[in-house]
């Protein structure tokens, strides 16, 4: 599976509407978290690993109704406790 990150920026008072939908129709979703700063939402998403990221971003999330504007934040590895970090 392939993980990444899309910051979105929302219309104004659509934050709550847009999580809502992500949550709802896109089962890729992991999680969806409001946020501080330049942006209003980050959702986490897993897709399968030939997925094309792109395509998934353009025409399954920025075609969700409140979405403004989003930015993309690709992942390469996953350092956890039991992956990643050991001390082999």
């Amino acid at each position: 599976m392939r993980q990444f990150y899309v910051f979105i920026k929302c219309e104004l008072g659509r934050t709550y509407d847009v999580a809502a939908a992500l949550v709802d129709q896109l089962e890729e979703a992991r999680q969806v978290h409001s946020v501080s700063g330049s942006f209003d939402l980050l959702a986490q998403f897993s897709v399968e690993s030939d997925a094309d990221v792109g395509r998934f971003v353009t025409q399954r999330v920025q075609t969700l109704d409140g979405i403004k504007d989003t930015q993309t934040l690709l992942c390469f590895n996953a350092f956890t406790s039991d992956r990643g970090l050991g001390d082999d």
